[in-house]
């Protein structure tokens, strides 16, 4: 009878405990799903995450770079890809210059003089060193060593020239004596070669071997239609060189007047009975009686640029080369859908880095990842907030951010389990510039070390709220039990009687 008493007042105690305090919070771990509208908003743009809102599209697939290595012409073409034009040039590349990708060859790699086409090889190693507006006045020894026949833009020494006058000089009138003052701007002329060479390298130009910076004949100085579309996809990286090999026509400066000059690209201006192109950027052709006609062109059309180099077309006459460039260029705009890619202009290192991050960009798109794999490696939590019950609060900002600005803000409604203030628990493991932030929420939280970096209600199936339960029965059934003993205790004193 004492027993059955005492378990009564028990089960009493522990009833009436239960029923005034709150309910814990759920401790089930919600199933995974897709991040949310408000995870992906709230990725901070300067963390790696933020490459996951434009992800590089995926590759198109294997590339092997020795079927450029073969002879004659190399084109892989799908269903309804157009035939390819004649042509009659020793070696041509049509390529795509955004993505890099070789869309048909012939001899690409074949070494041939490249004429002033090795221009552009000396712009893009030249240009970024002296600002356009910077004054230069020519001495005499920078004129000197012009190969006779060399095509000139009139340069006179004892005169100040801008710098954008001599470019204006170098890819207008293809001035042999603008690149001579250039390169005694940067270090001499056998300095210059030896950059251009170092340049060449870089870009994965190895057909290249640079004697003579202004591509004039010199013995050993070849380069292929591989390379020339190299440095043309090249520079049309850069604005400057962009807007430099598009002008048509320019004012060169002659001490107190000036007198115009046109570019020699007939491509671009329609001269000499060519037709202008289309939508034509540049980019620079070049002539010697070694070399024969050279042409490195390029042109836009519906969103899409490409890039064209021809070398010494052996039929049809001295402006051939702007023809055949055209019916590549059509070719090409025409067939970019409809063909398998027969190469890359990338460096193969470069190729192999830009791979494989489309490879990752497609794999995390799959898996529906939004954060960076770098950001959770180093243990970031989940970005979308998660209140009491384990449903995902809508349109909620990154626990313990600003969904604005991406800095630690006030606490927000539904606070982390722990009961700790927000504004002292920012999120663990977020990713910064400078690599991943410590756990604060480890570190100086009360009362939340012992969930870790997954401290969150999701995320802590066991715990202080799983433990809770069984706390309050305890503490009810040892109240309860109090109770009975003082209970006893009093009718004894009394002379109750406690038997039932």
């Amino acid at each position: 009878m004492i027993v059955t008493s005492a378990v009564r007042h028990a089960a009493a105690g522990s009833a009436a405990l239960l029923f005034v305090l709150p309910v814990p919070a759920a401790v089930a771990s919600p199933a995974p799903t897709a991040p949310s509208v408000a995870s992906v908003s709230s990725v901070s743009f300067g963390s790696p995450a933020s490459a996951l809102g434009e992800p590089t599209p995926p590759a198109r697939g294997h590339v092997d770079p020795a079927r450029l290595d073969r002879r004659g012409v190399q084109v892989q073409p799908l269903a309804g890809a157009p035939r390819l034009p004649s042509a009659s040039a020793l070696s041509w590349v049509v390529a795509d210059a955004s993505t890099g990708e070789v869309l048909a060859a012939r001899d690409a790699h074949r070494k041939l003089p490249p004429a002033s086409t090795l221009k552009t090889l000396f712009a893009l190693t030249a240009l970024p060193h002296h600002d356009p507006s910077e004054q230069h006045t020519v001495a005499d020894s920078e004129l000197t060593g012009i190969g006779a026949g060399s095509s000139l833009v009139g340069i006179k020494e004892g005169y100040t020239y801008k710098v954008s006058d001599l470019w204006n000089g170098v890819f207008l009138s293809s001035g042999n004596d603008a690149v001579h003052v250039l390169a005694a701007m940067n270090g001499g002329w056998d300095a210059m070669a030896r950059k251009m060479q170092e340049k060449a390298r870089s870009l994965g130009a190895n057909d290249t071997h640079v004697v003579s910076p202004d591509g004039y004949d010199a013995p050993g100085q070849v380069s292929s239609a591989y390379d020339l579309a190299v440095f043309g996809r090249a520079g049309l990286q850069d604005p400057v060189f962009t807007r430099y090999c598009s002008t048509r026509y320019a004012d060169f400066p002659a001490g107190s007047w000036s007198y115009g000059i046109a570019n020699t690209n007939r491509l671009l201006t329609g001269e000499n009975g060519v037709d202008r192109y289309p939508g034509l950027i540049g980019i620079k052709n070049g002539y010697t009686s070694n070399a024969g006609n050279t042409l490195v062109s390029a042109a836009k059309r519906d969103g899409r640029t490409l890039v064209v180099s021809v070398m010494n077309p052996q039929e049809g006459g001295g402006y051939a080369v702007y023809e055949e460039a055209r019916s590549l260029l059509d070719w090409g705009f025409e067939a970019a859908e409809h063909v398998r890619p027969v190469g890359s202009l990338l460096p193969e290192r470069a190729k192999a880095e830009a791979d494989a991050r489309a490879v990752a960009a497609a794999r995390d798109g799959r898996d529906g990842a939004a954060a960076a794999p770098r950001a959770e490696a180093a243990g970031a939590e989940p970005a979308e907030e998660v209140r009491p019950g384990g449903a995902p609060a809508k349109d909620a900002p990154a626990k313990g951010t600003s969904e604005k600005s991406g800095k630690p803000g006030k606490g927000e409604k539904g606070a982390p389990a722990s009961g700790s203030p927000e504004k002292d628990a920012a999120a663990p493991g977020a990713s910064g510039p400078d690599g991943p932030a410590r756990d604060a929420t480890a570190e100086g939280a009360p009362g939340t070390a012992s969930l870790g970096k997954d401290a969150s209600p999701a995320a802590a199936p066991s715990g202080a709220s799983a433990g809770l339960p069984l706390g309050l029965i305890g503490a009810a059934c040892a109240a309860a039990l109090g109770l009975w003993g003082w209970r006893r205790r009093a009718g004894a004193a009394t002379g109750d009687s406690a038997q039932e």
